[in-house]
């Protein structure tokens, strides 16, 4: 399809995790009344972001995927004919988990899960201390309505991921996204890191000539502000919509996927890599000999 409408749901979570899938379930209707086709949640949309303390505890969080709430969501999927983007806490196995976002066809069809790739450690953000790195590879979803390219958060900050993804056919980028301010933080430093964020994955349009659909949650959570502030940028990397940094946002945005080809088409930055030149890019670092 040469257009699509693409549906991000920003919301505030709570400790409940029925509440919370309930709470996305009756969002996914809302903007799917508004026309969306593409329904984008944020990252773990179930729980709190639990991964701001390193707690046995909170592994009871996670599920298998397809598993319960991959089950409900394809119903709803189905009923309304939208394709959901769903981020999730799988458990792989015994000791073994993944911060895993599934993709589910307007059908209700599970079309299958990417594994989050780059997994950070910083105070607030122990994600190391949950979450295995993804062993599927990059992964592009053939949905009824586009090819969608699926990065997570910390992915964000990796061109490497949103070359490889595009390259494999994706129409546009989804980056479900758990990403705040420090409460005790100056307001310099809040702008500086808000826009960093947002300029990196603008850059990645922009590189690929495909738009970019970030989802972030609003909230304070044990002494993190989620800064919202979900964005769309075309393959200019031009902003064409952006939600407020403390509010709950429903917003349908609409995708022309026909205008890549002319991004394409007059900054060819595809047709001019020098593929034959880029084995360096597997080195950790480049030493001098």
């Amino acid at each position: 399809m040469a257009k699509v409408q693409v549906g991000l749901v920003q919301m505030s979570c709570t400790s409940d995790k029925q509440e919370n899938l309930n709470k996305a379930i009756v969002k996914i209707r809302e903007i799917a009344a508004q026309g969306a086709q593409v329904v984008c949640l944020q990252e773990l949309f179930t729980s709190l972001y639990f991964c701001d303390e390193e707690n046995y505890d909170n592994f009871k969080l996670a599920e298998s995927i397809p598993g319960p709430s991959t089950d409900i969501l394809s119903k709803v999927a189905a009923e309304l004919k939208v394709v959901i983007i769903a981020s999730l806490f799988e458990k792989r196995a015994e000791g073994l988990y993944h911060n895993t976002t599934a993709v589910l066809d307007a059908d209700g069809t599970y079309l299958g899960k990417y594994r989050k790739m780059h997994i950070p450690d910083d105070p607030g953000f122990y994600e190391k201390f949950y979450f295995t790195p993804g062993d599927l590879g990059y992964k592009v979803f053939k949905t009824k309505y586009a090819k969608i390219g699926v990065l997570i958060c910390w992915d964000q900050w990796y061109p490497e991921a949103a070359r490889i993804t595009a390259l494999m056919g994706a129409d546009f980028l989804v980056y479900p996204t758990a990403i705040g301010w420090a409460t005790t933080q100056d307001e310099q430093t809040n702008n500086e890191q808000y826009n960093a964020w947002q300029t990196i994955q603008r850059s990645h349009s922009v590189a690929n000539g495909i738009p970019v659909v970030s989802i972030n949650r609003v909230g304070e959570e044990a002494g993190v502000e989620f800064w919202g502030g979900s964005f769309v940028s075309n393959p200019f990397g031009t902003v064409i919509y952006q939600a407020p940094h403390h509010e709950e946002t429903l917003k349908v945005v609409e995708l022309d996927l026909s205008k890549s080809d002319s991004y394409r088409t007059h900054w060819p930055f595809l047709r001019d890599r020098r593929i034959d030149s880029y084995s360096q890019i597997t080195k950790r670092y480049i030493d001098e000999d």
